[in-house]
């Protein structure tokens, strides 16, 4: 199984967790590694696409997927009920969500075992619920913004073609990616590539690709205890990644570079984590 939702965005507030599965997930202009126990809170009109990583789209893919999810309005207690003192940090939570939030520590803990509970609840039990997550969520510091500042979705309706560009993307962000290649796919010429790609993630292509590819090199490496500076050859991290992280930290990756590495790639890199915390 994988998750094959194509780039959307939608009016309701958004609560997802990764049960099972791994892979990248586009929020925005952010680029970063989910996994297993991953929670993210999603504001409204934010466009967003979860990817499994290249091996769960095989034939023979063993690999198990599984989220959960609650779409969610502003409204959805009543027009006026958030106006209430009471409800003032919840408010202003689903403002800020506006910057996308990753969720992390005994937060995501209690969550999601709230979220678990609710799938059994009557319907009237889970709106209760969902309060008492978002009262939670309101007072946490544990929510950490995806975003850098608040990014609405590109309403053209247009979806067809980023999509087909994020799948190429994932499907080749660890070798060599000429833009004329995939301008080439949509039938574009470079430069209306170059602009239609900018306008619907706010970055430049090349950019995006290598903070996809240094994510995944910070993933890969968070998990080698480097015993020597051979570590490359030791272990299978894919070279092109590789050279992303050099390039951006103007250091050669090596035993005694690689803990400051991996620390601060995610807020250097993506201005976010590069990898969930389980």
């Amino acid at each position: 199984t994988c998750i094959n939702d194509p780039w959307h965005f939608h009016k309701e507030f958004e609560l997802i967790v990764i049960n099972k599965g791994a892979g990248t997930r586009f929020v925005g202009d952010n680029v970063s590694h989910f996994e297993e126990g991953c929670l993210t809170l999603i504001g409204s009109n934010i466009p967003h696409l979860f990817r499994n990583e290249k091996e769960y789209y095989l034939p023979n893919n063993k690999n198990e997927v599984d989220l959960s999810y609650i779409l969610f309005e502003k409204n959805f207690l009543g027009d006026s009920f958030l106006k209430i003192p009471e409800m003032k940090l919840v408010e202003r939570l689903l403002e800020k969500s506006a910057l996308a939030f990753e969720i992390t520590g005994k937060t995501k803990t209690w969550v999601i075992r709230r979220l678990t509970e609710m799938k059994v609840q009557r319907a009237e039990n889970r709106l209760i619920s969902l309060l008492e997550i978002l009262l939670h969520l309101s007072k946490s510091k544990e929510l950490s913004p995806l975003l850098t500042m608040g990014f609405l979705a590109n309403n053209s309706g247009d979806t067809e073609k980023i999509n087909i560009v994020f799948q190429f993307i994932t499907k080749n962000y660890t070798e060599e990616i000429y833009v004329d290649e995939i301008a080439s796919k949509l039938n574009m010429s470079i430069a209306s590539f170059s602009r239609y790609f900018k306008n619907h993630t706010r970055k430049n292509f090349s950019d995006y690709v290598t903070e996809m590819r240094i994510a995944h090199a910070c993933r890969k490496l968070s998990n080698y205890r480097v015993k020597n500076s051979t570590f490359k050859e030791r272990f299978e991290v894919n070279k092109r990644c590789i050279i992303e992280v050099e390039n951006r930290y103007a250091v050669q990756v090596s035993d005694t570079t690689l803990p400051e590495i991996i620390r601060s790639g995610g807020d250097d890199a993506t201005k976010s984590h590069c990898w969930c915390e389980k």
